[in-house]
């Protein structure tokens, strides 16, 4: 028979009439050589009556150490070195030295009733001891379990996984992660890359299907997760220890806006061999123009603006619709829009004769300066926002289980960003009510906190979404996960509402802030130098902040990307066509398609070519063919020459 090994105490706990055991903290010594430190986790027992079995056991997490010998004063020991530090040795006794710790109680069986921790021996937490104190085992041996890997508790020698509670991770009991650390060397992306992987792993059968849709703000971070990453020894046996793949994610999809020239992608990720998996980005009036709060100024926008907007989305875009002077208009496009302005401004100056300054009880200011925000938008946003042709969009309704989808808007400008956040944001909110959307739940991983949702400045469109995600998105399965440089300066209820918190390296002026006083300084030190690759992690089960390692995430990271698939410099009108055709079909030529579109109209192309992607038919370019139509003489498609409408009188003292 195989006995089991006795463990051996590595302390024992001491209260003094300054320094007591409470219900919630208490103090042990060890001897000088111990191997625990910052963050391990040990185990009180506690003797019965008489000494005569086990009464209680107590978990704790040490979050602060001292060192202590039998000196009184400082001075006490130069005497008796003579003032010599190399002479100290030659003492004929060796002082008496011990180390001092405080543990903060994380949890007591049994649990009722609380009493002051008992002054007993202290033990390194086994395995079981860590899924013990962190409440895991509620969570991890249940009849459904609903753990999530995060990482491997290393502490004292030991290589424990620490999972999160699914429930509380991802909804509906608590929800949504927050990371905290400064830019470069906190790993906040490489987390939430091995995060999303162990999700996508360990997501309980019985909570459905789950997908994740990343914001990639800053350069090539996301654009390769497809791809994979070099990972040492190491790391696989992490990998292997917390039953994750160590490989990268097999569903990839990735979105990107074209530039101004319409056909060339707007994102780093266009080698030859990747700029394939990517798929063109662009909306029309109609995906925009339900979102005009996040392009307009709200400063130049009025009561009566936003009525009229309120007109044209209600009354006359996708409809059929007469402007009163005789003209029948069917506005689906910024150009159908601009002839309808062009057509009641020149109903109002011809018919009035210019006396007339109201059309369906709105003013002719309004309209004008409407008119001026709204064509300005695709202007502002080209090649994010079409003037005409059919436009490009995620495939709502249809996501897929385990399945990230990523936006790359990096090298768009604020005000694209902001349209892109609002539109797809909105556009997931209304779909998971209706359980449309093709999966339960899904994680909207959003970077540089401190810019779209700032503690202070204007309540812009995004921060409002933000804000109502970490409210009220649990309930429908909306998770946000966020990072950030600084936490203090992220506004209050994002942060606040994140169930689960992780903090990488963190900058000692943030950790002075109010936010962290809760810390001891031994953890706000450790804090301040956490190597690469570890994290403090704050969960509703675990009553005190643990400390984690988590493997390196094993796709190719994005600066890594860049050198192994350098960006190809874009290429001309007619060859960036090709390719985009070639895609969706390898049977395509290069010269039949060059052919097709020689001395051709670029925006006829650009809208031929935005109806093949929509429609993706069998046979792309017969399809391509019929969309673009029979050659048409130059001239004869000329548009005849409007003449110019003379100004309206004056109407108003304001500058439209």
């Amino acid at each position: 028979m195989i006995e089991k090994a006795i463990p051996v105490a590595i302390g024992r706990v001491v209260a003094t009439e300054l320094k007591p055991a409470t219900p919630h903290q208490f103090h042990f010594w060890t001897p000088t050589d111990t191997t625990i430190g910052i963050g391990a986790i040990v185990k009180v027992q506690g003797l019965g009556p008489g000494g005569s079995g086990l009464e209680r056991i107590v978990y704790g997490v040490v979050t602060e150490g001292f060192a202590y010998s039998d000196l009184q004063t400082p001075l006490h020991d130069v005497v008796g070195a003579e003032g010599d530090p190399a002479r100290a040795a030659e003492a004929p006794t060796a002082r008496q030295q011990i180390r001092y710790w405080t543990a903060a109680v994380l949890r007591q069986t049994p649990e009722e009733p609380l009493q002051p921790v008992p002054l007993g021996l202290v033990y390194v937490a086994e395995d079981t001891d860590v899924a013990q104190a962190l409440r895991m085992d509620t969570f991890l041996y249940s009849a459904t379990p609903t753990a999530i890997p995060v990482g491997l508790y290393t502490a004292a020698g030991r290589d424990a996984p620490v999972y999160l509670d699914a429930d509380f991770l991802l909804g509906p009991e608590a929800a949504h992660l927050n990371i905290s650390g400064v830019s470069g060397l906190a790993t906040k992306t490489s987390a939430v890359e091995f995060l999303l992987a162990s999700i996508f792993a360990h997501f309980p059968a019985h909570k459905g299907r789950v997908a994740a849709l990343c914001f990639n703000v800053k350069g090539p971070d996301l654009c390769f997760l497809d791809q994979p990453g070099d990972l040492s020894d190491e790391d696989r046996h992490r990998y292997e220890r917390l039953g994750v793949p160590s490989t990268p994610f097999e569903r990839v999809q990735l979105y990107a806006p074209l530039k101004a020239d319409g056909v060339n992608l707007n994102t780093l990720r266009t080698h030859p061999d990747l700029v394939g998996d990517v798929e063109p980005l662009t909306w029309g009036l109609q995906e925009v123009v339900d979102y005009a709060e996040v392009l307009l100024n709200r400063d130049d926008i009025d009561a009566k603006a936003d009525a009229f907007i309120d007109f044209l989305r209600d009354r006359v875009l996708g409809r059929t619709f007469d402007d009163g002077f005789g003209t029948t208009h069917r506005v689906q496009t910024f150009a159908d829009l601009d002839r309808l302005f062009r057509s009641i401004f020149d109903g109002l100056e011809i018919t009035a004769g210019g006396r007339s300054d109201t059309w369906r009880t709105h003013h002719i200011a309004t309209m004008r300066k409407v008119r001026n925000r709204l064509l300005n938008i695709s202007t502002r946003c080209k090649g994010l926002v079409t003037d005409d042709g059919p436009s490009s969009d995620l495939p709502w309704k249809e996501f897929e289980d385990r399945t990230v989808y990523v936006i790359d808007i990096a090298n768009v400008d604020p005000l694209g960003q902001d349209l892109v956040f609002a539109r797809v944001v909105s556009k997931l909110r209304e779909q998971l009510e209706r359980r449309e959307l093709g999966v339960e739940a899904v994680v909207v991983f959003v970077d540089e906190l401190n810019k779209y949702a700032p503690g202070d400045g204007p309540d812009t469109y995004v921060k409002k979404m933000l804000l109502d995600i970490s409210e009220r998105g649990r309930y429908l399965g909306l998770v946000l996960f966020g990072a950030e440089q600084f936490r203090s300066q992220v506004h209050r209820r994002v942060v606040g509402n994140a169930g689960t918190q992780l903090f990488g390296r963190m900058d000692m002026d943030e950790l002075a802030t109010p936010g962290y006083q809760v810390l001891t300084p031994a953890t706000k030190s450790k804090l301040a130098t956490l190597p690469i690759g570890e994290l403090m992690v704050r969960h509703p089960h675990f009553t005190q902040p643990i400390f984690v390692r988590f493997p390196k995430p094993p796709v190719l990271r994005g600066r890594d990307g860049v050198e192994r698939f350098p960006p190809a410099a874009d290429v001309p009108f007619e060859d960036a066509v090709v390719r985009q055709l070639v895609r969706l079909d390898r049977r395509v030529r290069p010269n039949q398609v060059k052919d097709l579109i020689a001395d051709r109209e670029q925006d006829d192309v650009r809208r031929a070519l935005a109806t093949v992607r929509r429609t993706r038919p069998d046979d792309v370019l017969a399809y391509f063919r019929k969309v673009l139509g029979a050659r048409v003489d130059s001239e004869a498609s000329r548009p005849p020459e409007r003449l110019a409408v003379p100004p309206l009188n004056p109407i108003s003292d304001e500058p439209y």
